[in-house]
């Protein structure tokens, strides 16, 4: 399924930004949540980067910090790198979020929006985030939740439209995650934004420039399917207007100290580095 959704981003990346009406606006509502965080990163990993546009902006309101994005389309890679200046230069390298090619504790903020949503085993991406946070760093994602797309629960059978690899995931599972992993002080909240369309071929265009069509299975939408989508909406609706709601889900926690155990299948399991377990012995002596 990477693979193929990889495919998708490499298909979409010209035509991404005129239609990610959600994504820009969930981006702009996570960066504002930075007011509140005295924040001072000298090293900022945006995960699943996009075209760029919440790199640009960090990087415009932390100016001196060395800003990376990280995004599985090299697509994708190349237009964040065309928001590159020289006053503001923006890196990008192509890799998958399980498997970050980033040194441990080299990271003083990551933040991801909407990226999760591709990703199935949170307990391994979660690891993978915590060993690149530096301890006392700060992690923040937005998520779609299991409360999206609501209007159209009513096709029959919904569960066979939504590909069962969608990560739309309820935020106590993605709290739960967190907590396994080790990370501090985890902090979950949703809310739910609607988008209203004059169409349905509206709707129907702007999931398929931003890559959430693929969350479902039957898609690109053949007439049975677009028929079963308006009967989906009452008549009223469809008289002046198409909402599709998404449940966004937010979460925040802090890279937690050295040592801190990673709950797994096996039990618990703690890891130091070898300068750290050199300062400990240095102190008992």
């Amino acid at each position: 399924m990477i693979v193929s959704r990889c495919s998708v981003f490499e298909r979409i990346a010209d035509r991404y930004d005129r239609h990610a009406v959600l994504e820009n606006e969930v981006g702009q509502r996570l960066a504002e949540r930075l007011v509140f965080q005295r924040l001072e990163p000298r090293s900022i990993v945006d995960l699943g980067c996009g075209t760029g546009t919440l790199a640009a902006t960090l990087k415009r309101r932390y100016r001196p910090a060395e800003v990376l994005g990280i995004d599985i389309s090299a697509a994708m890679c190349r237009r964040t790198r065309h928001q590159s200046t020289w006053r503001r230069p923006l890196r990008a390298v192509c890799a998958d979020l399980r498997t970050l090619p980033l040194a441990a504790g080299s990271a003083d903020l990551l933040i991801s929006n909407l990226a999760l949503q591709w990703c199935t085993d949170f307990a391994a991406i979660f690891a993978g985030f915590r060993r690149v946070l530096r301890p006392g760093g700060l992690l923040l994602f937005s998520n779609l939740g299991p409360a999206s797309m609501r209007e159209w629960r009513s096709l029959d059978p919904w569960p066979r439209v939504l590909h069962p690899d969608a990560g739309f995931v309820d935020m106590h599972e993605l709290g739960d995650a967190l907590v396994a992993a080790g990370f501090a002080e985890p902090v979950m909240d949703s809310e739910i934004l609607t988008l209203c369309y004059r169409n349905l071929d509206d709707l129907i265009g702007d999931l398929d420039a931003t890559g959430a069509a693929s969350h479902l299975l039957d898609w690109p939408p053949k007439d049975t399917f677009l028929d079963a989508l308006r009967e989906a909406y009452p008549p009223s609706a469809q008289a002046d207007r198409f909402p599709l709601s998404w449940e966004i889900v937010y979460g925040m926690a802090f890279g937690p100290p050295e040592g801190q155990p990673i709950r797994g299948r096996d039990g618990d399991t703690a890891t130091f580095s070898v300068a750290a377990l050199r300062q400990s012995i240095t102190r008992k002596r």
